[in-house]
């Protein structure tokens, strides 16, 4: 391995560091957990509900954090629980949910989306594609390697 290679392998940790700080400080300033955001950024995404598993699935975090997460707003008042098939369980916003997440989430996808309005679309793909390849290698080889 040359360098250079792990010369840029860190300063890509370091960035993506910096960014899942960067969605803290968001969180901070919304008043809510990292958590919280998490899960409300996924309903938010998929327009005020979706399968609890979609949200340990999409955001990575624990089932016991994200249902801690996920009790909180309930108790809140900010989403409740609908039984779905089988043994799955919806996740929805309630009218005081959307009210919040509209006032939270809202700006955060209007701010993501005008930095990622600054590249073209095949930057944007090259991102993803090669994030993911990252992602799926660094997963691959810490099943393998360790």
């Amino acid at each position: 391995m040359s360098y250079r290679n792990s010369e840029s392998a860190r300063a890509y940790a370091y960035l993506s560091a910096e960014i899942t700080s960067l969605y803290h400080e968001a969180a901070v300033k919304m008043g809510i957990s990292d958590t919280v955001l998490n899960v409300l950024y996924v309903l938010w995404e998929k327009e005020g509900q979706c399968l609890q598993s979609d949200i340990f699935r999409l955001t990575g975090i624990s089932r016991q954090t994200i249902n801690s997460a996920i009790r909180k707003l309930e108790r809140d008042g900010i989403v409740y629980l609908q039984r779905g098939e089988g043994r799955n369980t919806l996740v929805c916003l309630t009218e005081k949910g959307r009210d919040f997440s509209s006032k939270k989430m809202l700006p955060l996808f209007q701010m993501e989306d005008k930095i990622w309005d600054r590249w073209t679309a095949d930057a944007q793909e090259a991102y993803i594609l090669f994030t993911q390849t990252y992602r799926d290698l660094l997963k691959k080889h810490l099943r393998e390697d360790w």
